[in-house]
C-alpha cells in the first residue's frame, strides 16, 4: 500500500503493558480463565478458532459475543461483557514505534473512507480508538492478552492491538505483506462500523435465544461481513498496489476456520466455525474489494 505520504490518525492510546492480567471480568480469575482458555485454545489448536484478525466466541449457550480477526478472527470484539475499570493510556506520539506510526496511517485511511460512506447516507461516523499494548493490557471488556490477537471491544468502542501479532501473521500463518497487516486493522474497524450500525447488538440479542451452533453461524456472518467491509475500505482508499489483493486473499485463506482446524490436526467441524471457512473469507473480502459497496456485504441474506 502507498502509505508513506499519508497522515496518521490521532485516535490512539498506548498502554505500558504492566496492567491487565487475569482479573476484571467479574467472578475472579477463574471466570476470566474460563473465557480466555477457549479463545486461546481455538487459536492454538485446542478447539474453536484461531484468530488472525480477531478471536470471536459464543459464550454461555449462545450468549456473549466476542468478535475479533483474529480480528480477522482475531480476537474480535467482546459484546455483552461486564465493563472493567481502566486507566487512560498515553497519547504521547513520541512513544510510538515505527509499526505503530504505520498502523495509525492505516487507521486514518479507514476514518476517511467510513467518514465519506456515512456522510453519503446522512450520518456521521464516530472514529474508534486504536489502543497499543505489549503482552498484557486492559480493555473495557476485560484483560487484553497478546494471545487473544487483535480485537474490538464494543463496551468502550476501542480496538486493541499488540503489533507483535504482525510477526505471527507472517511467520505462523505465512501471510506476509503490508496489505495483509492493514487488512487486520481494517477488519477490526469493520466491527466498529457494525457496532455503530447496530448490527453487533442485534446479533448478540439473537445469540441469547438460539443454540450454540446457531449462535456460531450468526457469528460467522458477522465476521464475513467484516471481511467484506475491509475490502470496501481497500477499494475506496486508492492506495492499493500490485500484489495487495493477493496478500489480502492469502491472509483470508490462512485464517479460515477449516484451515486452522486442519493445521491443528483436527477434522474441520463447520458447526464450530465462528469466522468462516477459508473459501468464505476469501469470497467476501474479494466482494468488498471488487465492488467497494457496503450494500454488497449483506452476509445475513446472501451466501
Amino acid at each position: 500500500m502507498r502509505l508513506d505520504d499519508e497522515q496518521e490518525s490521532s485516535n490512539f492510546e498506548i498502554q505500558d503493558g504492566r496492567s491487565g492480567g487475569f482479573g476484571g471480568f467479574g467472578g475472579g480469575g477463574g471466570g476470566l480463565l474460563g473465557l480466555l482458555l477457549p479463545m486461546i485454545g481455538s487459536r492454538f489448536g485446542c478447539g474453536g478458532i484461531a484468530l488472525v484478525l480477531i478471536v470471536v466466541m459464543v459464550m454461555g449457550g449462545g450468549g456473549n459475543l466476542l468478535s475479533g480477526l483474529g480480528g480477522l478472527a482475531g480476537g474480535g470484539g467482546m459484546i455483552g461483557m461486564p465493563q472493567q475499570q481502566q486507566g487512560a493510556g498515553s497519547t504521547d506520539a513520541s512513544k510510538l514505534t515505527p509499526v505503530q506510526h504505520w498502523s495509525l496511517k492505516v487507521l486514518k485511511s479507514t476514518e476517511d473512507t467510513w467518514g465519506q460512506i456515512f456522510q453519503q447516507s446522512g450520518a456521521q461516523y464516530e472514529p474508534t480508538i486504536l489502543v497499543f499494548y505489549s503482552q498484557n493490557g486492559t480493555s473495557g471488556c476485560g484483560a487484553a492478552q497478546s494471545a487473544m490477537g487483535p480485537f474490538y471491544c464494543p463496551t468502550d468502542r476501542k480496538i486493541y492491538l499488540d503489533t507483535d501479532f504482525f510477526n505471527e501473521l507472517q511467520d505462523r500463518f505465512r501471510a506476509s505483506g503490508d496489505f495483509a497487516q492493514a487488512y487486520v486493522i481494517a477488519h477490526e474497524v469493520a466491527h466498529h462500523v457494525q457496532d455503530l450500525e447496530g448490527t453487533l447488538g442485534k446479533v448478540n440479542q439473537m445469540q441469547h435465544r438460539v443454540s450454540e451452533g446457531e449462535g456460531n453461524a450468526l457469528q460467522v456472518k458477522i465476521e464475513l461481513q467484516a471481511d467484506c467491509y475491509a475490502g470496501v475500505w481497500g477499494k475506496a482508499t486508492g492506495l492499493m498496489e500490485a500484489g495487495d489483493v493477493e496478500e489480502g486473499l492469502t491472509a483470508a485463506q490462512a485464517i479460515g476456520d477449516d484451515t486452522l482446524q486442519r493445521g491443528a490436526g483436527r477434522t474441520p467441524m463447520p458447526d464450530s466455525f465462528t469466522h468462516g471457512s477459508s473459501a468464505q473469507r476469501m469470497k467476501w473480502l474479494k466482494r468488498g474489494l471488487e465492488t467497494g459497496d457496503p450494500a454488497q456485504c449483506d452476509t445475513f441474506s446472501g451466501e
